[in-house]
C-alpha cells in the first residue's frame, strides 16, 4: 500500500467554492451530467428504495463521480467511477453533505462539519458525522479510493458519502486489492482504462457504529469495459481480517446484492465479450490474491520481490546473531583460559571468520535470489506460451468452424439463387406473353367490327322501312282526323245558326 502523506488542511479551505456535491432531483433522470460515469449513460437498476439518494460529486466546477447514498444506514450503496490516471494517496479534510439533512438550505454543498454545525439543526439525522467515527475502533473507508486518482479527483473522494466503516486492516487490504486488481489486471485489458467503468458498493450488515452508521458485511466491485469485444466482472471481498478478495460473474455479484439489480446495460454486452481477456484478468487476479495471502504472513508486505528480500534480510540477521552468540560464547571459554596463545588466535581467526561468512550469505541470498527471478521468468514465459498456443488454438478452431458453416450453407445458397433465376425467367415469360396477347387483339377487333358491319347494315333496313311507313300512316290519319274534324266543327257551327235563325222566324212566334 502507498504511504500516506499528511498534506495541509488549507489545501480545500483555501478554494470553499470548489467543492461541491449535487443532490439530483427527483424529475431529473439518473444521475443528470454523472450518468457519463455509467456503462452506456445508465444506471443500475433495482435499487428504488425511498431513502436512497442519488448524488453528484463535483470538485473543481466538473463531476469527478457519482454515489447513491442511504440515508437509512448512512453509508453508500454504491459509487460509480471512471478509471483516471492513479496519483499519490493524500489525506484530506472530510467534507458532509448539508443537503441531506435539510434539503432547503441554502448552505454550499459539500462542507466541513463544522461550519455546518450551526446551521443545520438536525445535522447527521440523514448522514454519518465524523463524530460517529471516534473512539469506535473503525476508519472511513472510501469505497472510491483516492490513489485511483490524481489532482482534485482526489479531494473529491473524501467525503463521508464515499464512505463505509472499515477496521484499519481491511481499510489497507481494500485499498490494496482494489488498486492492484485495477491497475495490473483491469486496466491493460480495457485500452488503458479510457472505457473502464467501475462501480464499487457495500452490502450493510446488522452491526452499527454508535448506533448510527451500518457497519459493511462485505465490500464489492463491478467492472465493465465499454469497448467492442469487452468484458465485464465482479469482486467481492468479506469483511473479516483473514479474508481476500475473491473473483465472480457479473450475474453472481448481482444475485449477492440486496434487490437483486441490473448493474450494467446489457450486462455490458454480454453477447460479445471476449473470453480471451477475462482469463488473462483471471491469471492476474490469481497473482493478487496470492500475494495478498503471502501479505497475511508476512504483515506490512506487499510485492513479492519485496517479501523476498526482507526474509533473506532476516535470515542473515539472524545468522548473524546466532554467530556473535557462539563468539561470545568461545570468548567466554576463551577468558577462562588463562593460555593467550589462545586469545591471540582468538582475535586474529575472528575478523576472517566473519568476513567468510558474510561473503557466503551474500553469495548465498544472491544465488537463491537468481534461482527465484529465473524462476519466475520461466514461469512467466510458461504463461505466455500457454496463453498464445491457448489462442492460437481457439483462433484456429474458430476459424474451420467458420469455413464448415460457410461450407454447408453453400448448397442451400446455391438452391436459392436458382429458384430466385427460374421464378424471374417464368416472370418475365408471362410479362411477355401477356403483351402479345394485347398486341394481337387489337386488329383481331378491328376485323371483327368491320365484318359485322354489314350485317348490323342491312338488319337495320327493314326495320327503318317499317319506322318510316308507320310514320307516313300515322301522320296521313292524323291529317285525316283533323281535316275532318275541322269541317266537322263547321258544320255543326252552321247547323247550329240555322236552327236560331228558323226558330226565331217561326208562325208560333210571329203570333204571339
Amino acid at each position: 500500500m502507498r504511504t500516506w502523506v499528511l498534506l495541509p488542511l488549507c489545501s480545500v479551505l483555501a478554494f470553499p467554492g470548489l467543492s461541491e456535491g449535487r443532490i439530483v432531483k427527483e424529475d431529473e433522470k439518473g444521475f443528470a451530467e454523472c450518468n457519463r460515469f455509467f456503462y452506456e449513460g445508465t444506471p443500475p437498476e433495482g435499487w428504488t428504495e425511498p431513502f436512497h439518494v442519488k448524488i453528484c460529486q463535483r470538485f473543481g466546477r466538473g463531476e469527478r463521480f457519482a454515489t447513491l447514498y442511504s440515508t437509512r444506514h448512512k453509508i453508500p450503496v454504491y459509487s460509480a467511477f471512471r478509471y483516471s490516471k492513479p496519483g499519490g494517496s493524500r489525506e484530506e479534510t472530510w467534507m458532509i453533505e448539508p443537503q441531506l439533512d435539510d434539503p432547503h438550505s441554502d448552505l454550499e454543498e459539500m462542507m466541513q462539519e463544522a461550519e455546518a454545525a450551526g446551521s443545520i439543526p438536525n445535522l447527521g439525522s440523514q448522514q454519518a458525522l465524523n463524530k460517529d467515527y471516534l473512539d469506535s475502533g473503525f476508519q472511513r473507508g472510501q469505497l472510491y479510493p483516492n490513489s485511483l486518482n490524481s489532482n482534485d479527483f482526489q479531494a473529491a473522494t473524501f467525503t463521508l458519502t464515499n464512505a463505509a466503516p472499515m477496521t484499519q486492516s481491511f481499510m489497507e487490504r481494500w485499498y490494496r486489492s482494489v488498486e492492484s486488481i485495477v491497475e495490473r489486471a483491469l486496466t491493460p485489458q480495457c485500452g488503458n482504462g479510457d472505457q473502464l467503468y467501475l462501480i464499487a458498493g457495500a452490502v450493510p450488515a446488522a452491526g452499527r457504529v454508535g448506533d448510527a452508521v451500518a457497519v459493511p458485511e462485505f465490500a464489492w466491485l463491478a467492472a465493465c469495459c465499454g469497448l467492442p469485444g469487452g468484458w465485464s466482472m465482479g469482486f467481492t471481498k468479506q469483511a473479516g481480517d483473514g479474508d481476500v478478495v475473491e473473483d465472480v460473474m457479473l450475474r453472481d455479484l448481482e444475485q449477492l446484492l440486496p434487490s437483486r439489480p441490473r448493474l450494467f446495460r446489457n450486462n455490458c454486452g454480454e453477447a460479445d465479450q471476449d473470453t480471451e481477456k477475462m482469463k488473462k484478468i483471471l491469471e492476474m487476479v490469481n497473482q493478487v490474491q496470492d500475494e495478498e495471502r503471502r501479505g497475511q504472513a508476512y504483515p506490512g508486505t506487499q510485492p513479492l520481490s519485496t517479501m523476498r528480500s526482507l526474509k533473506s534480510t532476516q535470515e542473515q540477521s539472524e545468522l548473524l546473531r546466532e554467530e556473535e552468540e557462539e563468539e561470545g560464547q568461545e570468548g567466554q571459554e576463551v577468558g577462562k583460559d588463562p593460555s593467550l596463545l589462545r586469545k591471540g588466535a582468538g582475535l586474529v581467526t575472528t575478523p576472517f571468520a566473519k568476513v567468510f561468512q558474510l561473503l557466503y550469505y551474500l553469495v548465498w541470498g544472491t544465488v537463491k535470489n537468481l534461482f527465484s527471478c529465473l524462476e519466475y521468468v520461466i514461469r512467466q514465459l510458461l504463461n505466455a506460451l500457454w496463453g498464445g498456443v491457448n489462442g492460437l488454438c481457439s483462433a484456429t478452431l474458430s476459424y474451420f468452424m467458420a469455413i464448415g458453416e460457410e461450407l454447408v450453407s453453400i448448397p442451400w445458397k446455391v438452391v436459392q439463387v436458382l429458384v430466385r433465376i427460374i421464378w424471374g425467367f417464368l416472370h418475365i415469360l408471362c410479362c411477355l406473353l401477356k403483351s402479345i396477347c394485347r398486341i394481337l387483339s387489337v386488329p383481331a377487333g378491328v376485323l371483327v367490327d368491320i365484318a359485322s358491319f354489314p350485317v348490323y347494315t342491312l338488319g337495320a333496313i327493314p326495320t327503318v322501312g317499317k319506322d318510316i311507313a308507320l310514320g307516313l300512316g300515322g301522320s296521313v290519319s292524323l291529317l285525316w282526323d283533323a281535316t275532318f274534324g275541322v269541317f266537322g266543327g263547321l258544320l255543326q257551327g252552321l247547323l247550329n245558326i240555322c236552327s236560331r235563325i228558323g226558330y226565331k222566324f217561326s208562325p208560333d212566334s210571329s203570333g204571339e
